[in-house]
């Protein structure tokens, strides 16, 4: 699969993010079923209601009536020329098994340029859902 594109938002929309206090800069590129991609970076404040970037790229394209996904790049390092293995949080595991299944890609860019590839089912198991 081509992620270059995907991969190519997340990392140019890091450069957006919201980090005066952790400085770890964050970006994401969701890929829809109807093939449209949003980013989403992440947003800081001085209490606890920080935004991952995961969830920005969600809440955008619900927002814009897609309620289909494909898959998820993820991005992030402590500086914009740094890459970590910045899997999604237990807060973002949650509220994205909302939106979709088991077998729901997320690829995190790593050091080099490597991708890793979970599904939810990997980073959620058990998950509570009604």
């Amino acid at each position: 699969m081509d992620l270059s594109k995907e991969i190519e938002i997340a990392k140019s929309v890091r450069k957006n993010a919201y980090v005066p206090y952790t400085k770890y800069y964050v970006g994401c590129a969701l890929k829809a079923s109807s093939g449209k991609i949003y980013s989403g970076c992440n947003i800081e404040n001085y209490g606890i209601q920080s935004i991952c970037a995961e969830r920005v790229a969600f809440a955008k394209a619900i927002s814009e009536g897609e309620k289909n996904f494909e898959y998820i790049v993820i991005c992030g390092g402590s500086d914009l020329n740094s890459l970590d293995n910045s899997i999604p949080c237990g807060y973002c595991r949650q509220f994205m098994s909302e939106f979709v299944d088991n077998n729901f890609k997320i690829y995190v860019l790593t050091e080099n340029s490597n991708i890793s590839e979970y599904s939810m089912e990997n980073l959620f198991p058990n998950c509570f859902k009604l």
